[in-house]
């Protein structure tokens, strides 16, 4: 039995398949954990959908912005992109149960066995863990409730307010949360979020930083595999800190990680499953 976690898929379904079939993964053996944005940009995102749901039970999922951002087309509430690759899941017999299946994963997953966080984006420097798993909850309680879910969907969009209040309330209040676990990058020591740089380390604006790299975020020596920030190309040199998403749909690869031996795999999206 062994637990692993992949790297941001984007619709990439060969190169998972590729990595899956090279550790002989056995979905009622093992199990998989995936660090968002299942979908868009790649070639494959409902055949990823697909295979993604029909091993369901052998998977523990939080969201990326990519896959909010489908749950919100879905709904009409906002507009397809031209770079969009999920007109295929919009127009799926199947589409239903896949995204209702999505809507129902988390936005932060903590292992307490292993102690061990799962999360898309990261966790700001102010926020302790505990603290981070109650706010995930508020948004995924939203996103679980039929009469709130086109609700939280329609407020979410939008870079403001930058930074977390606990006076904060309604949407607006959900929208902070969310931009925190599925959007960011570079921060202040505060939380003051800066979500338009998406290069690497080098590429902070001024006052800014990696939200991993201030000396006070109170996560410090917690062990988190994270993705999103595929310009990191997997090198995050904080302790405890694992930056999975090693840019396979940007034409990198996509990196297979045994959380328990901290064994990777890589597999090109070139290289045939």
């Amino acid at each position: 039995m062994a637990t692993y976690a992949v790297g941001d898929l984007q619709g990439c379904l060969k190169p998972l398949q590729c990595l899956l079939e090279r550790v002989a993964f056995d979905p009622t053996r093992d199990h998989l954990w995936l660090v968002g944005d299942l979908v868009n940009r790649g070639p494959e995102s409902l055949a990823t959908l697909r295979f993604l749901y029909g091993m369901r039970e052998a998977v523990t999922c939080v969201l990326g912005n990519h896959d909010l951002h489908l749950l919100a087309v879905a709904q009409n509430i906002e507009r397809l992109k031209k770079a969009d690759t999920l007109q295929e899941i919009l127009d799926a017999p199947d589409r239903a149960e896949l995204l209702d299946w999505l809507r129902r994963q988390k936005l932060l997953h903590f292992d307490a066995e292993r102690d061990v966080v799962l999360v898309h984006a990261g966790i700001p420097p102010q926020w302790s863990l505990k603290k981070a798993l109650k706010l995930a909850a508020e948004v995924e309680e939203a996103l679980h409730d039929d009469a709130r879910f086109p609700l939280f969907l329609d407020g979410m969009y939008g870079n403001e307010p930058t930074k977390w209040d606990s006076d904060l309330h309604g949407v607006t209040r959900l929208r902070v949360i969310t931009n925190y676990l599925t959007r960011m990058r570079f921060c202040k020591a505060d939380g003051t979020l800066d979500l338009k740089s998406k290069e690497g380390v080098g590429s902070a604006p001024s006052g800014f930083a990696p939200w991993f790299s201030h000396k006070q975020r109170k996560t410090r020596g917690q062990k988190i595999i994270f993705g999103h920030w595929a310009a990191l190309e997997g090198q995050c040199q904080e302790p405890g800190l694992l930056a999975i998403d090693t840019g396979c749909v940007w034409g990198g690869q996509m990196t297979l990680l045994n959380i328990d031996s901290g064994e990777q795999q890589r597999c090109d999206c070139k290289e045939p499953a």
